[in-house]
């Protein structure tokens, strides 16, 4: 009987900080923006023993100002209503006392690495799905069938723990979508068990939300035919849904409501993407403020072009990512002739794009993106060589 796993990290970016400062441990945390001037200050000031500070020398959320975004946040702080990819100024006016820590991604990937390690050593085939979440197929695990799958889950929530000092909540199921559903029952350090007979008491009763791939959009147009749980969902025919919703969408639609995934576990897989971004303390102008864009952007290229070269890939097709002061995003792609990963010709391409871009308004965030990846040892393609040319400045035509 096939048993597939999703195992997703409780609180994980919080969960770390806390390793080093235990002392915030049942307070309400709140991990965004970059690492400050105070931040470091703070450290030194107790000889970088972190454990030693005490909770009233952290700053408070009531004293920032400023454009970052909450990363994520203790299950303390999320009690007061506050989520990830919230506005750290608007989460300041929901839990003001909530104390604010700068974002590490270089200690999160460290233990990522580390978990993902624990669970290979136990189950070898796992389906990374990104920092803090996997699928784990456990049918041919020793273990993995007994109590649906408990006694494996347990056996790796233990290693993790033992590990790490992290801990974990896993949903087991027939096949990956319930699976993740499942992961969400118990949360944190749960484990929570489905079978193919479950699906009218457990899943039938949630939100059609629940299900991963209805976004909010979709979610709106079921909710206007009267469609709010994935009971509601079931009790429609496949060819009702495909007329309203599309062929492929709405026969998908049918089979996610009734349980139905095929996919496996796929233990290798090649990113579709590669993209780096960052929001502004403060509103930019692309005029007024064009140096210090220049820099941020020709920065970001380099950054995207690091990443590139790190992990052996070139890429096609740049993208520039705008949010400006009223949250509409726009974004505005370039192919090149070739793949590069090359930070010079990834810049100017990145400009072409900039310049059929609206840049009336002020920028919250600017983010560069390349696409179409390719190995960079795959055999290159044969097109003529670029013109040299002068990089130019932020908007610039």
């Amino acid at each position: 009987m096939r048993r597939i796993a999703h195992l997703d990290m409780d609180a994980f970016y919080a969960s770390v900080e806390l390793l080093r400062y235990p002392q915030l441990k049942g307070l309400p945390v709140v991990i965004g923006g970059g690492r400050r001037q105070e931040d470091d200050a703070l450290a030194a000031a107790y000889g970088n023993e972190l454990d030693r500070i005490p909770v009233d020398a952290f700053p408070r959320l009531k004293g920032y100002v400023g454009r970052g975004v909450i990363t994520t946040a203790t299950y303390a702080a999320r009690a007061f209503g506050v989520g990830s990819a919230m506005g750290l100024m608007k989460a300041a006016k929901l839990c003001p006392d909530a104390l604010l820590l700068p974002v590490d991604f270089a200690e999160y990937r460290r233990f990522s690495r580390r978990f993902k390690e624990v669970i290979t050593e136990i189950a070898p085939l796992m389906e990374d799905r990104g920092v803090d979440e996997v699928y784990i197929d456990f049918t041919e695990v020793p273990g993995g069938q007994r109590e649906g799958g408990r006694v494996l889950a347990r056996l790796i929530q233990k290693s993790i723990f033992e590990a790490t000092g992290l801990t974990c909540s896993i949903g087991v199921a027939p096949n990956k979508l319930l699976a993740k559903m499942a992961s969400e029952f118990n949360k944190p350090q749960g484990i929570s068990i489905v079978y193919e007979a479950d699906l009218q008491a457990k899943i039938w009763p949630l939100p059609c939300r629940k299900i991963n791939g209805i976004g909010p959009k979709a979610d709106e147009k079921l909710q206007g035919h009267g469609i709010v749980t994935i009971g509601d969902l079931a009790a429609r025919e496949r060819p009702w849904l495909i007329e309203h919703f599309g062929k492929a969408y709405g026969a998908w639609l049918f089979d996610a409501a009734h349980g139905r995934d095929e996919r496996p576990v796929v233990t290798e897989s090649e990113p579709v993407s590669m993209s780096r971004e960052t929001t502004f303390d403060r509103d930019l102008h692309a005029v007024r403020d064009k140096a210090e864009l220049g820099a941020v952007f020709t920065r970001l290229c380099e950054q995207v072009a690091a990443d590139l070269q790190r992990k052996g890939y070139v890429g096609k097709t740049v993208g520039v990512k705008l949010r400006f002061d009223d949250f509409m995003i726009v974004t505005r792609d370039h192919s090149l002739p070739a793949p590069t990963a090359d930070a010079t010709t990834l810049r100017r391409a990145a400009g072409l794009a900039l310049k059929r871009a609206p840049l009336q308004r002020r920028l919250r965030l600017l983010g560069v993106r390349v696409g179409g990846l390719s190995r960079a040892d795959a055999p290159p393609e044969s097109v003529p060589a670029p013109e040299p040319a002068t990089l130019p400045l932020f908007g610039d035509d």
